[in-house]
């Protein structure tokens, strides 16, 4: 059976949705791609434990990086299993209602404006936005 093929295992879908650190990270990369500095700047939260939240949901296979010179990329992988991609999907949208996240999306959208106010940013590359299409599978 191919890797495609297979079925997501929702147990690890679920255990890596049951923290709030990886919630607010996968609010946060759900449409667009982003650097880990912002992650560091906007959760004030420290780099170690953010890169071990971020590890963790690319061994589960949610989260892709890829490096830019020093800086490493974060982005949303939707499982390419139906109901594991429907289950991140409602999840990432009821995340967007929640105020503190809410104002995680909106802190990077201001650090994008205002990079010489973190510290942490500067000199930082810009987070990239996705195309809704590219970020989660159209519903069925």
């Amino acid at each position: 059976m191919s890797r495609s093929a297979r079925p997501f295992p929702l147990a690890r879908l679920f255990r890596a949705l049951a923290d709030s650190t990886r919630l607010r990270l996968l609010n946060l990369i759900a449409g667009r791609e982003i650097c880990v500095c912002y992650f560091v700047g906007v959760l004030r939260i420290s780099q170690p434990k953010i890169s071990r939240h971020l590890a963790y949901l690319r061994r589960v296979g949610l989260v892709s990086a890829r490096r830019e010179g020093k800086w490493m990329h974060y982005r949303l992988v939707v499982p390419n299993d139906p109901a594991a991609a429907a289950i991140l999907r409602v999840a990432l949208e009821h995340l967007r209602r929640i105020p503190e996240m809410e104002r995680d999306v909106a802190r990077v959208d201001f650090a994008r404006g205002a990079l010489g106010k973190f510290v942490t940013l500067q000199r930082a590359p810009q987070p990239t936005l996705i195309a809704p299409q590219e970020m989660l599978p159209a519903r069925s």
